[in-house]
Formats: structure tokens, sequence, C-alpha cells
């Protein structure tokens, strides 16, 4: 099975140029499941209900997201009653929508997909260790037949990421970070055959900061004065990784991608 993830969606030139690859991509890499965040989707903070639909639109099968998940408060109803874009498993029990979901396709595995956010330089959290024990357990007691489990962890620290995964080495498929918008380099297949990476990277401007306005951010760093920035404008690139498994739900391979127009 080979698995599409693409990392942080901000803004509208993330969305487009993500709706330009992605047919490439999936053809490409004969692509079974494609998972994006899309917590920075809309303008650069938060998702609404149209932007998620012109995701799944585009041939996104399932959203994950993060800290900026309620920027947008049309985006409480909509995640309540579907379960295509899903928040953090471990903010509190009672937030509005779910933090894990199966998808299922005719011909392939299921994929369970388990949403979590980082507790160190984040907003407060349950322990995401736990949470991920506890949805796992869930999860696989729902679908007894669940082999792969795909973890998005966003999160900023990159010890906090590191130690998530070797805790859950050989209990996933996969576990990816997201949040630092920056991808890294350090892509591996643990031994007992989860795929792992500290960040997916992002997709949207690469000429700015984080995919927002360089010069305003700059401006943030130099006067102090704190306000939402524009998104950016400039070169577009698609960053995320290819995960191809084997029946047994261990990774065989993780492959960055960065793709430019």
């Amino acid at each position: 099975m080979n698995i599409l993830f693409i990392g942080d969606i901000v803004g509208k030139p993330g969305r487009n140029i993500a709706l330009s690859l992605l047919p490439a991509l999936k053809s490409k890499y004969s692509i079974n499941y494609t998972i994006a965040n899309g917590e920075n989707s809309a303008g650069g903070y938060g998702i609404t209900p149209d932007i998620a639909r012109a995701l799944l639109d585009m041939g996104v099968d399932l959203i994950t997201t993060g800290n900026h998940i309620w920027e947008h408060k049309e985006i409480i109803p909509y995640m309540s009653g579907s379960n295509a874009v899903i928040r953090p498993m471990n903010i509190s029990p009672s937030a509005p929508g779910k933090g894990y979901a199966v998808i299922k396709k005719t011909g392939v595995h299921a994929l369970g997909v388990i949403n979590l956010i980082g507790r160190v330089f984040m907003p407060p959290a349950q322990c995401p260790f736990h949470a991920a024990q506890d949805t796992i357990s869930r999860i696989t007691q729902e679908e007894h037949d669940l082999k792969h489990i795909l973890i998005d962890f966003h999160a900023e620290a990159t010890s906090e990421k590191q130690a998530l995964g070797w805790f859950l080495d050989g209990k996933i498929t996969t576990l990816i970070g997201t949040h630092t918008h920056v991808q890294t380099s350090d892509e591996i297949i643990l031994p007992q055959g989860t795929a792992y990476i500290t960040d997916a990277g992002m997709t949207g401007v690469v000429d700015g900061v984080l995919g927002m306005d360089k010069e305003q951010i700059i401006s943030r760093f130099t006067t102090s004065v704190q306000r939402h920035a524009d998104v950016a404008k400039g070169k577009e690139e698609l960053q995320g990784v290819v995960i191809t498994t084997e029946d047994s739900g261990r990774s065989l391979s993780i492959i960055r991608i960065k793709e430019h127009l």
C-alpha cells in the first residue's frame, strides 16, 4: 500500500499547488490514500468547511489539523457532522469532532489515522503518549482486522516527536511530524517497522517564513508587535512523504518529496 502525506497546507498558494500537482503525484507513486494537514489552509490560520470540501474534491482522503483548528467557528458544526476532518485526539474530550478516523477503499487495506498534538511549547493538552496507546487500542477493537495506522503528531519539539516515534515503533505503520513547516531529513524505518519523520514540511510559498509574508514576520521579531501575518507570495512548493507498506502493516520505505511547478 502507498500513502501520500502532504505537509501543512498554507493558504491559497498551498491549496493551488496541491491541486496542480496531486494528480501526477498520485499516478507516479501509485497512491492508495492521500492525507493532508490542513490546519493552515484558510489564509494561514485554520480551515473552513468550504476549504475542507475543496481539499476533498481535489483528491485528499482525510484532513488532519492542529493548534489552529478552532480559528474559524464555522468548522465546529462541520466537524460534528463529518469524519473527513479530524482534530488532535488529546485535547479536551468534550471538543467537537473526532481525533481519529478509519478510511476504507475497495481492494486495499483500511487505514486508521490518528491526530495528536504535542505538549512542549504548545497549548495545554493531555499526554500524547497515553492518548496514542489508548486510541490505538480503541481503533483496533473497533476494526479487528486493521493493521495500518498513521499518526500525524502536530508538535514543536523534535525530542517529543522522536520519543513518541520510538515509543510506538512496531505498534503503528507510520508517525509523521507536522507543525514546524520545515521539512527534516531524518526519514527512517525504525527497527520494528514504523516509518518516521520529524516533520513532513509545508505546502505553500517557500519565499517567506513558514509560508507567511517574510517582512511582516521580521517586523514581529524586531518590534515585538504580535499580529497575524498574511500568506506569502512567491515560489510555491508541495512537501510531504510517501510511505510504502506491506500487508502486515509494517513500512517498507519512506520517501521525502519536494515538488514545484
